[in-house]
Parts: structure tokens; C-alpha cells; sequence
């Protein structure tokens, strides 16, 4: 998500990183003594200040009795879904209100157009039209869906839209839950629906990653108006023999210590202090509102193109395969050099990149499930291949996994 270059990152702490054995969601031990000290060379830590743990992803059970419910399970993707609003912004459009040109943008970006909400376009109204194709790819009815998880950093009600997505398809049997998790939100979304499968019995999960960074931009900062777009994706986790596993492995991470190069805070809508003139509190407290993004591009390029590659070198080492058992290689499309750089990492040809950012831009959290779909849809991506997926971004948090299509 950065516009500047810069390969070199400075040295950081290790993450002590807890995990658990390779598809055993009950396992209470932690990685081998070897395998800790082995990765603690490897030092992949968002900044420097120190980490903090990462945490195993786990299982839940229904409040509602769900029969059979078969432990154990493995899941596959088996369709996918996607939406983006009609009002396109070209790089020539934003050269009429700031300082910038095509190629300007083009050249450091990889991004030509973005789309926007406008007119009585939602964020649900997205996600429910990404969310309908994965359901109409994989031949699932609604009543059949037991979970929705709605990754979205920016809902259309600050209470989430997992709950309202569920009601407007028509899923009277599931339940909805919202993730917040930025960019790396739909990663972390498909991890945790895997993990109600195999812990939880459950048998078809929607996963949707949905965001409409648009709203929380400043159109006058020409270094973050020109990467943000709009977007939904969806895919649909169906539970499946254990042998039949479409997730292979996967890595995650989170650093707060970065949480200064990219955020957008609370803020007070009043200019003035809080305060009256004793000092004391004023009451009712005023109306407070989210600032636009805020980003130091050049910080969160190089915790990118250092830490995504690490990340899918854990995922692949659980998953026990190579780079040459990868078919393709679909990262969170925050800008073309970073896809790039972690591509040249990872000796990874470009023939296997999966990239639709000239079109759309940064979508945060649809940015992966978007792409996919487009590739599904298009024929690239076929039944049996390995994606090796990425996401990265504010908190910051960044994972990876090793999946496989169909």
C-alpha cells in the first residue's frame, strides 16, 4: 500500500510465534524447539520495537445443534464471486484536482483506474452481489450456508454488515460475524472459516472480503487518493474429506508497533478542546469521527516486500511443498512493485502472477478475493491448482496460505 520505493528494511526483533501442529486444531503444544529456533534466524517482524505473539486462529461451535457435525473435515473453495461500483476515477480524472499524470501514478503504482461508490451504491449491496456468485458458482442454496464472515474495515454500519448480509441473502440458517483486519482481512476470513470446518463441523462458509476505502480518503493527499478503490469478493468454504484439504498451510502476523505508518484514527469533530474552563470533562461527549488514511508509503513498502515473502516460506514449509509446486501467486494488490518485488523474492516468474491492480486499485480487504474471481472466471485459474495467497497491511498485520482451487 505504498508509492515509494526501497528494498532495505532495518533489523527487527523476532516475533516469538505460537502454533499449532499442522492440521491438528486441538494440539496444545507448541512448534518444536528446533522449528522456533529455526524461524527466530529468520527474524520476519513488521518494525522495529519488538512483537508481539500471533495467535492460533481457532474453532467454535454453533450456538444451534447442527447435525451430523463431523470434526476433523477438510475444506475446499468451490466458488467465487465478486462486484465493483459503476463510477470509474482514471489517473487522468485525478490530474484535474491535483498535482499528478498518468504516468506519474502508472509508473510508481501499477494503478491506471480505481472505482468509487456513488449514487445509492453500498458496501453491502456489493458484498451481497459477490456474495450471490460465489453461491450460483458452487451450486449452494442459501438455506444451506451455515456461516458468513464479513472482512471489511470500513462497514456501512459501524456495528458491522455480516448480519445484514445474511438477512438479504436469505440464509435463515447461518450466522454472520464481521472481521476487521484491514487488508490482510479476507486472508485471516478464509483461515478462520477453514478452522469452523475442521473444529466445528460446519459445512458451507462465505467468506467476503469487502471495503470502500474511498470514503476515508483525502483527495488532495496525492499520496494515498491515487491508490484507493472500491470493491467486494467473495468465495465459498465447503467442508470436504481430509484427504480432499484445500488448505495447505498458512502463516499469520500481527505488529502494532507499526500501526504509525498506516491508520486512520478517531478524531473529535469539534476544532476545540474538550475541556471546559475548570477542566473538567464536557458532557455529552462530542460527536467524534474517523480521520482520512494516513500512511508513510515509503515504511509500509519495505514491511512488504520483507515480510510477505517470510510469511509464504512458513505457509509453504507446513504445507511441505516448494515454490515449484505453485501454480500462482496472489497477493494483496496494494501496488505493482511490491507484487513485483516479493515475486523476484520468491524466483517466482511473472506468468504466475495473478494481478488485476491496473484496474481497480487498492481494495484492502476484496483485493485478493477480486483478482481470484476474475482469474476463475477468465479460465487462468483451473480445478487442482496451488495459489499461493498474501495479504498485508494496516495494524499491521500480514499472513499467508497455501491453497488449492476447486
Amino acid at each position: 500500500m505504498a508509492t515509494a520505493t526501497g528494498l532495505v528494511f532495518p533489523p527487527a526483533p523476532f516475533i516469538r510465534r505460537v502454533r499449532m501442529a499442522h492440521f491438528n486444531l486441538f494440539s496444545s503444544s507448541f512448534c518444536t524447539e528446533r522449528n522456533v529456533q529455526r524461524r527466530a534466524d529468520l527474524r520476519c517482524c513488521a518494525v522495529v520495537g519488538g512483537g508481539v505473539d500471533d495467535h492460533i486462529v481457532g474453532a467454535t461451535s454453533s450456538s444451534k445443534p447442527r447435525i451430523p457435525r463431523v470434526v476433523g473435515m477438510g475444506s475446499r473453495l468451490v466458488g467465487s464471486g465478486s462486484a465493483v461500483p459503476k463510477y470509474m476515477i482514471s489517473n487522468d480524472d485525478l490530474a484535474q484536482i491535483i498535482e499528478t499524470s498518468d504516468e506519474w501514478i502508472s509508473v510508481r503504482t501499477g494503478i491506471r483506474n480505481r472505482r468509487v461508490l456513488s449514487g445509492d451504491e453500498t458496501l453491502n449491496g456489493l458484498a451481497l452481489e459477490a456474495a450471490n456468485g460465489a453461491l450460483q458458482m458452487a451450486g449452494v442454496v442459501p438455506h444451506d450456508v451455515d456461516l458468513i464472515i464479513m472482512c471489511t474495515s470500513t462497514p456501512d454500519d459501524l456495528f458491522g454488515g455480516g448480519g445484514q448480509i445474511q438477512s438479504d441473502l436469505g440464509c435463515r440458517n447461518a450466522w454472520a460475524f464481521d472481521i476487521t483486519a484491514a487488508c490482510s482481512g479476507f486472508v485471516v476470513g478464509l483461515i478462520t472459516a477453514t478452522r469452523f470446518i475442521k473444529g466445528g463441523g460446519y459445512k458451507n462458509i462465505l467468506v467476503i472480503g469487502a471495503d470502500a476505502l474511498s470514503r476515508y480518503v483525502d483527495w488532495k493527499d496525492r499520496g494515498t487518493c491515487i491508490l484507493f478503490g472500491d470493491a467486494a469478493g467473495a468465495v465459498l468454504v465447503q467442508a470436504s474429506g481430509a484427504d480432499e484439504d484445500g488448505l495447505l498451510g498458512f502463516d499469520l502476523h500481527s505488529d502494532g508497533h507499526g500501526h504509525r505508518h498506516l491508520n486512520a484514527t478517531t478524531k473529535d469533530s469539534e476544532t476545540d478542546t474538550i475541556l471546559n474552563t475548570n477542566g473538567a470533562a464536557v458532557f455529552p461527549p462530542r460527536k467524534a469521527t474517523y480521520s482520512c488514511i494516513q500512511m508513510n508509503g515509503k515504511e509500509v513498502f519495505r514491511f512488504a516486500v520483507r515480510c510477505v515473502p517470510q510469511s509464504i516460506e512458513f505457509a509453504l514449509e507446513e504445507a511441505g511443498l516448494t515454490f515449484a509446486s505453485i501454480d500462482w501467486l496472489l497477493l494483496h494488490q496494494a501496488n505493482q512493485r511490491i507484487i513485483d518485488a516479493v515475486a523476484t523474492r520468491l524466483q517466482i516468474p511473472s506468468k504466475k502472477i495473478i494481478s488485476n491492480l491496473a484496474n481497480y486499485g487498492n481494495t484492502s480487504a476484496a483485493s485478493i478475493p477480486l483478482a481470484l474471481d476474475e482469474a476463475v472466471r477468465a479460465g487462468k485459474v483451473k480445478t487442482g491448482d496451488m495459489i499461493a495467497v498474501s495479504g498485508f497491511g494496516a495494524g499491521l498485520t500480514w499472513g499467508s496460505a497455501i491453497v488449492r482451487w476447486g
